[in-house]
């Protein structure tokens, strides 16, 4: 379900496996409560994944520590930054998304024109081979959904991802991969590469993972032109 990927007295970082659920549902644990059963402590959730996505996962080991960490998620002084992998051609090869999201059909959510309290995701793509590209995401806000939503919006839903138009694959191609903050006066950069799915062991996915995109806080963003809303 997991793997440890950095230990702190305040808070711990996992690596959450695809198609693992977040909450415990149906009589089984969820991967916290996994967590907490394995390691014998009282963990505090302050950001989510959705099931199929991998990746890292902040938790923090006391309420006092899940309340800073909720600080800095509120005041966007942890930038997230997700890999996926998408078939078709987008509308934009680069860029942002950016938009209103409200509730569709089937637990789906939609984006809108409108720029009220917008998603903002900016993002590049590099391409694997003809119609098929992988793409690195910066989310700059925290919707349900968001990431997902702003590629199928560009007309390229992720691999795996059924819910928004995909077709089946081994798992939905989105990952969680780096997290970048300052805890307590100190810098943390974490990467974690994604190790299951057919397509993330693509040679060209893993040169550009370990090229040129290895240090996504370093790049030079395309700038967004709203300011990312509270999460």
């Amino acid at each position: 379900m997991y793997q440890i990927v950095e230990q702190h007295p305040d808070f711990i970082v996992i690596h959450k496996s695809p198609n693992v659920h977040f909450h415990s549902q149906d009589g089984s644990a969820g991967v916290v409560a996994q967590v907490e059963a394995d390691l014998g402590i009282k963990l505090f959730s302050v950001h989510r994944l959705d099931t199929p996505t991998s990746g890292l996962l902040i938790l923090a080991k006391s309420a006092q520590a899940a309340a800073e960490f909720t600080a800095l998620f509120t005041e966007h002084r942890i930038q997230k930054y997700y890999v996926a992998i998408a078939q078709g051609k987008p509308k934009k090869k680069q860029g942002w998304v950016i938009g209103d999201m409200s509730k569709s059909r089937r637990s789906m959510y939609k984006l809108l024109r409108s720029k009220e309290n917008p998603a903002i995701t900016q993002f590049f793509s590099y391409s694997l081979e003809h119609g098929l590209r992988l793409y690195l995401l910066k989310p700059l806000s925290g919707k349900t959904h968001q990431l997902r939503v702003a590629l199928a919006s560009i007309g390229v839903p992720i691999i795996g991802d059924t819910l928004y138009g995909a077709e089946q694959s081994d798992r939905c191609y989105l990952h969680a991969m780096a997290l970048d903050f300052y805890y307590k006066g100190q810098h943390y950069h974490i990467n974690q590469f994604p190790v299951s799915g057919e397509i993330f062991s693509n040679e060209k996915v893993i040169k550009q993972l370990q090229g040129d995109w290895k240090t996504p806080a370093a790049l030079d963003w395309p700038k967004a032109k709203t300011k990312p809303s509270a999460i």
